[in-house]
């Protein structure tokens, strides 16, 4: 059993320290470069290096679906609409396909909202089996690759495995006819069947917007130690508990519901954004899935993220250096976390809020109307021209066929 007076004191004493570095901090705003080719990676301007050849697809695919439900625009998914308006005016676009390095197809298979704006993936893979059949039967390309030279977004929960709940998707397994094609996407998880090599990993969309109307003063001192708004338990969906986040979420709750240091809730406050920002931690536990928008909001408002889900892969791993500015706890350390947390060095501390608050770092997780240099839309054309030139391999001899068009679950096969 912990001596939680003596806990308090140390705690405290911890606590106070932090606050005063970390109020220095915020009133000289002293940020520090990433350092090595990370930092170049994340400089990157994509412009000149790929074509990026956009399919006109009929307005049933994209437009109408969007007419039907402007919810769609605001949701964490929302970052296939936001690709396709970037596209259809960034100068990569290309307007001949016979000079196109990539192909893309603008489907939106996640506006399909219930009335409380949770996403239904059912229509999903009809949905976009029917796109590619049409692509396939109009123009010459995606046949001659079967898809390798194309790329779809899919911010699917677990991406083009379209469901939300982790075992059935697991039992659906990605599209068959999205095999061998590019899959950008927001679920990212190492060994897993719904993340295939090759997939760029993006952060879910959070609008910049409403973000930036929330920012506080920088010198107001970051005077919570750990902070958290969501749910713990998911009784709706998992009614018998430990399912729900593998446990995860359950385990804070239990463990630190009367931890002074610990600002822990299932409310949902007005000033959620401005209590981030007077946070130096904030929790980034896994749910239904690994990733969730509090990723975006903890770098956007410079609160190290601490990250509890075993195996994930985070967006723009290859630019974005999560291993110093966050810091990951294993999801069978939950207990421990108090531990973890305050064994961390305040000049540790300091280094990753001086990492967060580089201005790059933010942009790259951001998908912002108009887009702007080196924003999410730019960190995904740098992802697929770092692909190129594709390899001669994936063109198909005439009339070869890889893909099998019959395979999958009955209820894909039906018309959409």
């Amino acid at each position: 059993m912990r001596n939680w007076r003596w806990g308090f004191l140390v705690l405290l004493h911890l606590a106070f320290l932090l606050g005063t570095e970390a109020f220095k901090f915020h009133k000289t705003q002293r940020t520090e470069r990433i350092s090595g080719s990370a930092g170049d990676v994340l400089e990157d301007d994509p412009v000149g290096r790929l074509k990026v050849f956009v399919y006109e697809l009929p307005s049933k695919y994209n437009k109408k679906i969007l007419q039907k439900d402007p919810r769609c625009l605001s949701h964490m998914f929302a970052a296939e609409i936001y690709m396709h308006r970037f596209l259809l005016s960034s100068p990569v676009r290309t307007l001949n396909p016979e000079e196109a390095d990539w192909f893309y197809t603008p489907v939106y298979t996640t506006c399909d909202l219930t009335p409380n704006g949770l996403p239904l993936p059912f229509k999903s893979p009809r949905m976009m089996r029917s796109a590619i059949q049409l692509i396939a039967s109009n123009w010459p390309y995606w046949n001659r690759t079967e898809g390798a030279d194309h790329f779809f977004i899919v911010p699917h929960d677990f991406a083009a495995c379209f469901h939300y709940q982790e075992e059935k998707a697991i039992g659906r397994g990605i599209l068959p006819l999205l095999q061998r094609s590019t899959l950008v996407q927001t679920f990212g998880q190492r060994n897993h069947v719904c993340l295939k090599d090759g997939s760029i990993t993006i952060p879910p969309y959070a609008p910049p917007q409403k973000m930036q109307s929330h920012f506080i003063p920088p010198d107001i001192p970051r005077s919570i130690f750990v902070y958290f708004r969501g749910l713990f338990y998911d009784v709706g969906n998992d009614p018998e508990g430990g399912y729900y986040a593998r446990g995860a979420r359950a385990a804070v709750w239990e463990n630190f519901k009367d931890n002074p240091l610990f600002d822990i809730s299932t409310e949902h406050p007005t000033t959620y954004y401005e209590d981030m920002q007077r946070a130096i931690f904030c929790l980034c536990p896994l749910g239904w899935a690994p990733w969730s928008p509090r990723l975006v909001e903890a770098v956007i408002f410079g609160c190290i993220p601490v990250i509890i889900a075993d195996d994930i892969v985070l967006p723009f791993a290859d630019a974005i250096p999560w291993e110093e500015i966050g810091v990951f706890v294993a999801e069978k350390d939950v207990p421990n976390l108090d531990t973890i947390l305050t064994s961390i060095p305040p000049e540790e501390i300091l280094r990753k809020q001086r990492l967060l608050a580089n201005p790059s770092m933010k942009q790259a997780m951001l998908f912002p109307q108009p887009a702007q240099s080196g924003d999410a839309f730019h960190q995904i054309l740098n992802g697929l021209a770092r692909k190129l030139p594709h390899d001669r391999s994936v063109y198909l001899t005439p009339g070869e066929k890889i893909l099998n068009w019959t395979a999958g679950p009955v209820g894909d096969l039906k018309p959409w």
